[in-house]
């Protein structure tokens, strides 16, 4: 089956997830995460990328950004890949491709999912095991939310601002969100649109997204069309 093109369209956030070849490791210490942050902030800046949230794996990355051009979210993906593998490989005295593929990714309703995908990402190393707690895990975006320390990588999004009407309130407003957490549903939904390139949305959000793109934006109905009965 022909891989499908990936969704992309200005003026809405993304969810991208990069994983590494067979799960290995992408980030080795603190140069290597320092630098992926670097790379970002750069092209984020360069290609007209709003960066919202993000969080450093191990073995892979996500972000939730939304894009001021059609093109504006591959040309940072290459840049960025690139210009990574090439200082990873050369730091770490090895050759060859890191990258499991390109990067996944789709766009989601912002006001049914972007501050739940927010939550999705910061509490990604919690999942992991990595931290108990996610202000433990120092390469997310999560601290600069809660107003602990500055981020030249993200931007701000909209809804994010509207959870009050001073930094305090904002910060724990969100801060009680990612207390709760989001519900397994939530979780299965953020991640298999984002690996799948669905369109994440409630119906009429996404057949406003069809309107605007030439490709398949849900899955199709199994089974074969119908077809008309000969006369």
């Amino acid at each position: 089956m022909a891989r499908l093109p990936r969704l992309t369209l200005p003026g809405y956030p993304h969810h991208i997830i990069q994983r590494g070849n067979n799960r290995q490791v992408i980030f080795v210490d603190a140069q290597d995460f320092e630098t992926m942050l670097r790379l970002l902030a750069e092209n984020a800046k360069k290609f007209g990328v709003a960066v919202h949230a993000y969080v450093l794996m191990d073995n892979h990355f996500h972000l939730l950004a939304t894009p001021s051009t059609v093109e504006a979210l591959p040309q940072m993906m290459q840049a960025v890949g690139r210009s990574y593998v090439r200082c990873f490989n050369q730091r770490h005295g090895r050759s060859g491709t890191l990258w499991e593929g390109r990067y996944r990714s789709t766009l989601i309703e912002a006001e049914r999912y972007l501050l739940a995908c927010m939550v999705y990402i910061d509490l990604n190393p919690v999942r992991a095991g990595k931290v108990p707690q996610p202000t433990d895990w120092r390469w997310s975006s999560h601290a600069y939310h809660l107003g602990l320390r500055p981020d030249s990588l993200v931007t701000p999004h909209a809804l994010y601002w509207a959870l009050g009407n001073t930094p305090f309130a904002r910060e724990a407003a969100y801060a009680d969100l990612v207390q709760a957490g989001i519900s397994a549903d939530q979780q299965a939904q953020l991640t298999d649109a984002a690996l799948r390139g669905w369109a994440l949305g409630e119906p009429n959000f996404v057949d406003e997204i069809q309107k605007k793109s030439t490709r398949r934006v849900t899955k199709s109905k199994p089974g074969r069309p119908p077809t008309s009965k000969k006369q």
